[in-house]
């Protein structure tokens, strides 16, 4: 089976009234195993209609969207289910962490939903956040929480996780914490991790760069040496 994601001449478009909102126009790249990936772009670009189509969330108008040798165009919900727990692991922007459970507890949530979870305490552990494995979200700063929404999302053991704007809600020294984070799940881990920003900085840290505006691609640039998220002159 081919490894990979592979977007070929996809489309989206959006009913919005009795006229239709092109998000996505015509767009092909594709994504090779293992990469940390930055999609770049303004506002309103089509990035995150991206991630919501890879992540199984939306279906394309038109095109293909293969995934490890699966075409997830045209799959029924129970697939696309399937494929979610499978495959997909989540890290928003706002946390979205169960107020009412513990860090630990919102980890282990994903015990239920999919066949091979990791362990939560192992996990926890891998963020740092041993010593607040039995806080509850309000109890922990902003960076910490999405430290948690990270462990959330890898203890699923996922083969990608993405992250849309995933320190658009922190300051500029908790922001590079969490990202130094997601680079060494992909480079210790194997994971590919796929992030859609505004911040063209962390540009310098991607295996490879996708800048999108209005639906469609502009640019592909692969780099050859990606500099540590921490070596990057933020």
């Amino acid at each position: 089976m081919e490894k990979g994601i592979e977007f070929k001449n996809i489309t989206k478009e959006y009913d919005v009234g009795e006229h239709k909102l092109t998000a996505l126009n015509d767009v092909s790249f594709k994504i090779n195993e293992g990469e940390f990936v930055v999609i770049l772009g303004p506002s309103g670009a089509g990035k995150s209609t991206i991630l919501n189509l890879l992540g199984g969330m939306e279906y394309a108008t038109s095109g293909s969207l293969t995934v490890n040798g699966k075409n997830i165009v045209g799959m029924g919900d129970n697939e696309l289910t399937e494929y979610r727990a499978e495959n997909v692991g989540f890290v928003f922007q706002f946390y979205n962490l169960i107020p009412t459970l513990t860090a630990i507890e919102n980890i282990a949530l994903t015990k239920d939903i999919v066949k091979n979870p990791m362990d939560a305490s192992e996990v926890i552990d891998m963020v740092g956040l041993s010593e607040h494995a039995q806080q509850f979200p309000t109890q922990l700063s902003g960076g910490e929480q999405q430290r948690v929404s990270i462990a959330r999302a890898v203890a699923k053991n996922p083969t990608m996780l993405l992250c849309d704007e995933p320190t658009g809600a922190l300051d500029s020294e908790t922001g590079i914490v969490v990202l130094s984070m997601l680079q060494e799940m992909n480079r210790k881990n194997g994971k590919t991790v796929i992030i859609v920003t505004h911040n063209a900085v962390l540009a310098e840290a991607a295996d490879r760069v996708i800048r999108i505006k209005n639906g469609k691609i502009r640019e592909i640039i692969e780099n050859d040496s990606p500099k540590a998220v921490s070596e990057v002159n933020w």
